[in-house]
This record gives C-alpha cells, sequence and structure tokens, in this order.
C-alpha cells in the first residue's frame, strides 16, 4: 500500500509534492536559503554577542545595548526592505541572508523580554515599563524613519542622474 502525503502539505502552492521532480527542486532552494539564512544567523548573533560584552547592563539597570542593538536592527530592516523590494531586484538569497539571517540575529526581541521578566523580578518596575515601551516605540519609529529616508534617498539619486 502506497502512502501519499495530503495535497494540504505542499510546502509551496506551485510545488506539487507527489512529483519527485518538483520535491528535489523545493529541497534544493530551501537547502540554500536555510544554509544562508544559518550562516547569517551566525554573524548577526556574534555582532550582537561582541556588543552586549562591551556594554554590559548593571543589574536593575536600564538594558541599553539590547535597546541599541533592536532600534538599529529595525532601522537596518526598513533600509533593507525598500532597497530589495522596490529600488532594485536583489539576488534570492539576499533578503533570507541580510533580513532573516544577518538582522534576524542581531536583533534579539527575546533578549528584551527576558529582560523585561529580569527588571521586574527585581523591583524595577519603571525600568521595566520604560524599556517596555520605549524599545517598542524607538524600534518601529526606526523601522519607519528608515523606509522613508531609504524611499527619498532613491528618488534623490534617480533624480540627480
Amino acid at each position: 500500500m502506497r502512502i501519499e502525503p495530503p495535497p494540504t502539505l505542499s510546502v509551496e502552492s506551485d510545488i506539487e509534492m507527489r512529483d519527485f521532480g518538483q520535491q528535489r527542486e523545493a529541497g534544493e532552494k530551501h537547502g540554500a536559503i536555510l544554509a544562508v539564512i544559518a550562516i547569517g544567523g551566525a554573524l548577526g548573533s556574534l555582532a550582537r554577542y561582541g556588543l552586549t560584552l562591551a556594554w554590559p547592563t548593571p543589574p536593575g539597570g536600564f538594558p541599553w545595548a539590547v535597546f541599541t542593538i533592536n532600534v538599529v536592527g529595525s532601522f537596518l530592516l526598513g533600509v533593507l526592505m525598500v532597497v530589495v523590494t522596490e529600488i532594485r531586484p536583489a539576488h534570492p538569497l539576499a533578503r533570507p541572508f541580510l533580513g532573516v539571517g544577518v538582522l534576524g540575529g542581531f536583533t534579539t526581541f527575546s533578549t528584551y523580554t527576558n529582560d523585561i521578566h529580569g527588571l521586574l523580578g527585581l523591583h524595577t518596575v519603571i525600568v521595566a515599563v520604560a524599556y517596555l515601551v520605549a524599545t517598542l516605540v524607538v524600534a518601529l519609529t526606526a523601522t519607519a524613519l528608515a523606509v522613508t529616508l531609504t524611499r527619498a534617498a532613491a528618488r534623490f539619486a534617480r533624480v540627480s542622474r
């Protein structure tokens, strides 16, 4: 008896997973994507780790290193997304490598939530709330600013040619 996967297990809408040739193509394509994400993630994580070692947070203090990492990473992600989606075509692996890998490894919103939990445990509620709100507001503002500035720079570059 031959067991076939149900159609809902398709990886992509245009790939028929019952077709061995398409399965192999999907595996090769996704293997490269996973590899560049892993390499980029390792590089981004190493950069973040180095910055947190260089700029330690005292117990109960505002985690400036992680705050800065998340704001800068959000800004760079805004720039990247405009560049690869609106300004110039990028290699298909550029966005997974840079966006998901490098910047995903560099930014650390999981550490952000752990920092908040730790600050609450130390009964530094005001610092925890300030960190919670400031990170969200400033990181989102940085992303919006990056998108706006990158689009404006692209318009300026087109006009000045």
